[in-house]
């Protein structure tokens, strides 16, 4: 019986399993970095041991730290989480060998299907459908192709090929993100299906000889081969599931599977579907089938982990539908890519429960995050997952008519109390500010609006002076809204092209322009400079001083949050300056390069 689980990750999964370890009674253990010295998941642990550091390299993925830790608080047992160590099979033998309990598959297991080229002849032979793969590209005639790490997920060393002249460039840059993301640069090519949407099955096994199917989850919204939008149960024809299932529970009888595990598949435009890998962990989806199954999927982790049978011998039926959306620090002024600093304020309105089941339709929030967390450039941007439950797909997908969000206006925001703020340049070039607030019925609290000449506030309740009447909001669309002024119902046309806003009123028309909500920064810089677009990392310089390059080519490689970023040449010219070397550490707008135009070059 486990007494005290170290979990041997953070943040988010960190507190999802000490949420059924507080329900079990069980004893809690964190290991944590530096970085991590202050996160929620560290404060809710019954001990935490500090991992000097703060890289996963130093830190997390430092086998010896962590069994160091388990012994120094006589630890019984260890849990992985996702990630980091979750499917490294020499922790989970050194854990074993340690006399503690592997909450997770068998090492052999992971094994198997760690290597997905391994993985992919191992469940060839068991009946599993597979998609052609290639190891050589010389060997790659038809196209598109997709080029996979073959020791790692997450999107990680992937890239879409579409035409041979692309393909050498794409293996080598697969090569040097898995490198560092895995350790291991192995990569391999498969056919690229278009069109096809990404669904998965969760698996569990026991010692016995049990494995069960507990459902399909399709998670075909993604961004950058990152999962963004999960949903259970997938929306599937029958026979089309239940091909699934099989292949699932065939692949992990292959491997005599133990544990919760996701086989993860391709489905064709056409219906067939086709084996991409699987994954010998907890995966970070895992609330919607645990909402639409009612089972806790960590308990069960720990339940086979003691020896203990499933409680159910086939696939449980569905009740109702889940959605899962993930909450990742990001910029979307910059094509939502990862972001750093302090969370100063994290607040989601009606949840209904956190890290675990909902009894009526609602919302549930899975955080590794609070106001004040800060997200380092050490570790990937997810903050948080919202999971969504309700009788029907439709309904679990709304969101200002669901329930438990009925108050909140569409395009809600977590700072209910301040105001929207649009800025306009009027007819004549003038900026005017609007500010406005509504109410948790959709009623307008209060407006403003200022420019360069006036300025004037009211609220519904009563205007400020003869300039600034009460306004009441009876009805909004698209292209037509109507206010009550001062008792007076008036109707306004609206219609708009790109950022151009023309509005039709009792007082006349007018157009407006959309200024940017979030303006890009305009600092002073060398022409040609090119700026590091988040903190990070130089991971690989391509060129040299002096060199000459094509608008396109690649100059340098930067990492950060566990992703690669490239930086191209903006225009045919000569490589100037390249004021920071492989290895080195950069912030957000450092300069990393800098590229003389053609008809700037000296000649």
């Amino acid at each position: 019986m486990i007494r005290k689980l170290l979990v041997a990750n953070r943040g988010e999964i960190a507190r999802r399993v000490f949420a059924t370890c507080r329900a079990l009674g069980i004893e809690t253990v964190a290991v944590h970095s530096d970085a991590d010295a202050d996160a929620p998941f560290v404060a809710e642990a019954d001990q935490a041991v500090r991992l000097p550091g703060n890289a996963p390299a130093e830190t997390y993925l430092r086998i010896d730290l962590v069994l160091d830790a388990a012994r120094r608080c006589g630890a019984d047992a260890v849990h992985p989480g996702y990630g980091f160590l979750a499917e490294n099979a020499e922790f989970a033998t050194a854990v074993a060998d340690a006399g503690l309990t592997w909450v997770g598959p068998p090492a052999k297991a992971i094994a198997a299907m760690g290597d997905k080229l391994a993985a992919k002849a191992l469940l060839a032979e068991a009946g599993v459908p597979m998609l052609p793969t290639w190891t050589d590209p010389g060997q790659v005639t038809d196209f598109p192709v997709l080029v996979k790490a073959s020791a790692g997920g997450g999107g990680r060393g992937m890239r879409v090929v579409r035409d041979a002249a692309g393909l050498t460039e794409a293996v080598a840059g697969a090569r040097r993100e898995a490198a560092a993301a895995f350790g291991d640069d192995t990569v391999f090519i498969e056919r690229y299906v278009e069109r096809g949407r990404h669904v998965e099955v969760q698996i569990f096994g026991d010692s016995l000889g049990t494995v069960v199917a507990l459902g399909a989850r399709d998670c075909s919204i993604q961004r950058r081969h990152q999962k963004i939008v999960e949903e259970a149960p997938g929306v599937l024809a029958g026979e089309v599931r239940e091909r699934l299932h099989e292949a699932a529970v065939a692949a992990g009888r292959a491997v005599d599977y133990v544990g919760a595990g996701t086989v993860e598949f391709l489905l064709a435009p056409d219906g067939e579907i086709h084996f991409l890998e699987m994954n010998t962990r907890l995966q970070v989806e895992h609330p919607v089938t645990e909402l639409t199954t009612g089972l806790d999927l960590v308990r069960l982790q720990l339940l086979v982990a003691e020896g203990g049978a499933l409680p159910l011998a086939a696939t449980p039926p569905a009740t109702g539908h889940a959605i899962e959306v993930r909450l990742c620090a990001e910029d979307p002024a910059h094509g939502y890519r990862p972001a750093t600093g302090t969370l100063h304020r994290f607040a989601l309105p009606g949840v209904a429960a956190e890290f675990g089941p909902l009894t009526t339709p609602g919302v549930r929030l899975d955080s590794g995050v609070v106001d004040g967390s800060a997200v380092s450039i050490h570790y990937d941007s997810m903050l948080a997952k919202v999971i969504a439950w309700a009788p029907t797909r439709a309904e679990a997908a709304r969101g200002a008519t669901a329930p438990v969000l009925a108050g909140l206006p569409s395009g809600w925001r977590n700072v209910p109390a301040f105001p929207q703020v649009i800025r306009f340049a009027g007819p004549d070039g003038e900026a005017i500010e609007t500010r406005y607030r509504l109410d948790r019925s959709g009623g307008l609290a209060e407006w403003s609006v200022s420019s360069a000449d006036s300025a004037g506030t009211a609220t519904p309740e009563g205007g400020t002076g003869p300039a600034t009447p009460a306004v009441a909001l009876v009805e909004a669309y698209p292209e037509r809204v109507v206010l009550d002024v001062d008792g007076v119902r008036r109707t306004y046309r609206v219609h708009r092209v790109g950022s151009q806003v023309f509005v039709d009123g009792p007082e006349g028309a007018m157009s407006l322009t959309e200024l940017p909500r979030f303006p890009l920064p305009t600092a002073e810089l060398a022409a040609g400079s090119l700026v590091a677009p988040l903190p990070g990392t130089v991971a690989r310089v391509h060129v040299r001083v002096g060199q000459r390059v094509a608008a396109g080519d690649l100059l340098l490689t930067l990492e950060a949050m566990k992703l690669e970023h490239p930086v191209l040449a903006p225009t045919d010219g000569l490589v100037a300056e390249l004021p920071v070397p492989a290895g080195g550490q950069v912030d957000t707008a450092a300069v990393l390069a800098v590229v003389t135009p053609d008809e700037e070059s000296p000649s």
